[in-house]
């Protein structure tokens, strides 16, 4: 591709590269360019670009935005900026560099193979070694697919990582690591019984946005919470991204996913972006407007405010840059098929240009009313790493939550700490303390004990404190309050007590997260028990550390099988899947309240015994056709035979008891054996389900 291409002024709008009939439309934003220049280049890793179009503010600018139109410039063509304006970070925030290339922040496809982080941190041009976009050619034919309407109730989400649930070579797929390879595991999803997989940042990140020491030991940034562009798929989960193909090889993905019943929720991460602070390299934004997109110190502009732990915060409730965030959620809805988003550090987006929380934060509402959104899934992570705490209070009603409060009090519970039986009542029952007095629902809280960051499930049980010294920085990332149990032994072992009791532990883990009011979450893995050898901070460690390693469905089939059991349990009770808060009012035509809570004996609960480590709940059935549930939680270290309540005409059959060894630790409906005793013998460290059922003979 040697000629050149002839030009015209072009149109602001749309942002990004868009195709024409004729040609190809560029625009993008920069409120204080002086200079701005469009390189074309042949290939993503030409050293030099064969056309150089340079943007006459007279004729390329409609107020901030600068725009040119390429004739009969065909797709696959790369492309990347280069703006010149003033350079004085300390007093105005600007940074224009004009010996950096930049990347279209609305770039559909981002090649990134020739990217070098350290020569966009350093003075100097970087032409050679820069990521480059691509004009792509998006035409898809969708088959008649639309977005999932899964009811919020009947979720469960399954948090996982697109590149490590298949790069382990067990998974045997033929494009490890990648969309097209997990697109051939959506049968084991479909067995499993999940509605949704949240899936870790896809949004295009740099691999290389790790500190020193850990780029010293080979690793690189894993799990993908360094975005530069948000509206490409990562290039490294594409088959041929330098064929343009990262749109439909994500769309492929969602539709395969959809048409399994799937839903597909996006982790997202507009709280900051790669660039990281002034040590950092100029990726896009710097290079175009800094002032705007960053939050600044007002004394000294040339140190960013970092709100995150990751070095920027992203100014999210200036106009121009909530616009960027509202079209960019909308793009990944309407053409990309996505069901819902999940917001890293959400009350990072809270923060006002001054960085004060806003109650009524501009952007979190928009996004609420947006109409394109309207049937989108919205769950934050209500909070930042700069102590500001939401849970409960995140602005706006159809937020749902990652509870903090349910996975640290459950952890609690589950390592045995006393005094909690009161609030852990509360978790189970959908945390109405924090979402009733907003008219919230249970299903405003996302449920979980585990997620990507911190100890995997076995590893709760099997370490007490973080061992991250593979990460290279000294053990000391990651957090520190695990609130774990190792069981009596710190990590590996070979006594056949402990290693009982760690499998035990991770099964009451999760029988007590399916028998929750509100949304469960599993963490991928935790259904094999995979272990990180105690790292609680896998962040760098893309091998098989961190991957999804496909022996162990064999290996652990017996967790595999009770999990997968537990969920079907769920499933079958829309009693555990309610709407609205449980509240002991009597069933209507039945001698049941719609929960009652116990202790040792029936009808009462020890609320105030600070000792107490057992706690009963009955939950009436909501229809002739589920049965009534009678759960026991016995944490305690010792044995303990509660009473058990009696529902006229019927008996109770045991369908789960933790203590039990596989098979009969968890049975099908058809298995269950009746409890024939007044007592239920609940063995130590044990969860127990039983069924109500009609009598028989």
């Amino acid at each position: 591709m040697t000629d050149k291409y002839p030009t015209q002024n072009g149109v602001r709008y749309p942002n990004g590269a868009a195709r024409t009939a004729n040609g190809v439309n560029f625009s993008v934003f920069s409120r204080h360019a002086a200079r701005v220049e469009l390189l074309l280049f042949s290939s993503a890793d030409s050293p030099q670009p064969f056309q150089v179009i340079h943007l006459e503010p007279d004729l390329n600018r409609t107020f901030f935005i600068w725009h040119v139109h390429v004739e009969a410039l065909p797709a696959g063509t790369c492309y990347a900026w280069r703006m010149d304006g003033p350079d004085d970070t300390r007093e105005s925030g600007l940074r224009f560099d004009v010996d950096k290339v930049l990347l279209d922040p609305w770039a559909r496809a981002v090649c990134d193979g020739l990217w070098n982080r350290e020569a966009a941190s350093q003075p100097g041009d970087n032409l050679p070694v820069s990521m480059r976009a691509m004009v792509c050619d998006d035409a898809y034919d969708w088959e008649q697919d639309t977005p999932l309407s899964i009811p919020n109730e009947d979720a469960i989400i399954y948090e996982l990582h697109v590149g490590g649930f298949t790069r382990h070579a067990s998974s045997a797929v033929h494009n490890p690591g990648t969309f097209c390879g997990l697109i051939e595991k959506i049968p084991y999803l479909q067995d499993l019984g999940i509605t949704h997989v949240e899936l870790l940042p896809v949004m295009a990140f740099d691999e290389q946005d790790v500190p020193p020491d850990t780029a010293s030991l080979g690793l690189k940034n894993y799990w993908g919470y360094s975005t530069h562009s948000f509206y490409s798929p990562h290039p490294g989960y594409c088959v041929t991204p330098a064929q343009g193909t990262h749109l439909n090889e994500f769309r492929d993905l969602v539709k395969a996913l959809h048409r399994a019943g799937i839903g597909v929720i996006l982790d997202v991460v507009f709280n900051h972006t790669s660039e990281g602070n002034a040590k950092g390299p100029t990726i896009n934004f710097k290079g175009m407007d800094n002032s705007v997109f960053y939050h600044l110190e007002q004394d000294d502009k040339s140190r960013y405010r970092d709100y995150t732990g990751c070095g920027n915060t992203v100014n999210c409730n200036h106009p121009l840059v909530a616009n960027f965030i509202i079209n960019c959620l909308e793009f990944w809805v309407q053409e990309m098929h996505v069901d819902g988003f999940r917001f890293d550090l959400a009350s990072a987006l809270a923060r006002g240009e001054d960085g004060t929380p806003m109650h009524d934060a501009p952007l979190l509402w928009a996004i609420e009313l947006s109409s394109q959104l309207a049937r989108t899934r919205l769950i934050a992570e209500a909070w930042d790493a700069a102590g500001l705490y939401q849970v409960g209070s995140f602005p706006g009603y159809r937020w749902a939550e990652w509870n903090g409060h349910y996975r640290d009090i459950t952890r609690r519970f589950l390592r045995g700490d006393t005094g909690l039986i009161p609030e852990l009542a509360t978790r189970l029952s959908g945390s109405e303390d924090l979402y009733g007095p907003q008219n919230r629902l249970p299903i405003n809280s996302i449920n979980f004990v585990t997620c990507h960051d911190g100890f995997t499930l076995i590893d709760l049980f099997s370490y007490n404190h973080k061992h991250n010294e593979a990460n290279g920085e000294q053990n000391r990332d990651g957090s520190n309050d695990n609130l774990s149990f190792n069981c009596g032994i710190e990590g590996d072992t070979t006594d056949p007590a402990i290693l009982t009791l760690r499998r035990q532990m991770a099964k009451n883990a999760v029988a007590m997260l399916l028998l929750s009011q509100g949304v469960p979450m599993l963490l991928s893995g935790d259904e094999i028990l995979s272990t990180q050898n105690g790292n609680n901070n896998g962040y760098c460690q893309d091998n098989a550390l961190s991957w999804f390693d496909w022996r162990l469905t064999d290996r652990n089939a017996d967790m595999l099988r009770f999990v997968r059991t537990m969920i079907a349990l769920r499933k079958r009770h829309p009693s555990l899947m309610r709407r609205r808060f449980l509240n002991g009012t009597q069933v209507r035509g039945r001698e049941l309240q719609d929960i009652r809570w116990h202790g040792l004996d029936t009808g009462e609960p020890q609320w105030d015994d600070p000792e107490c480590h057992l706690l009963r709940f009955t939950l009436a059935a909501v229809d002739e056709q589920e049965a009534d549930l009678h759960v026991i939680f016995n944490l305690s270290a010792d044995p303990m035979k509660p009473v058990l309540p009696v529902i006229k005409g019927r008996n109770w059959y045991r369908c789960v008891d933790t203590a039990l060894k596989s098979p009969d630790d968890i049975v099908k409906p058809g298995d269950a054996k009746v409890v024939r005793t007044s007592h239920y013998p609940a063995r130590a460290r044990s969860v127990i389900v039983l069924e109500a059922r009609s009598q028989g003979p």
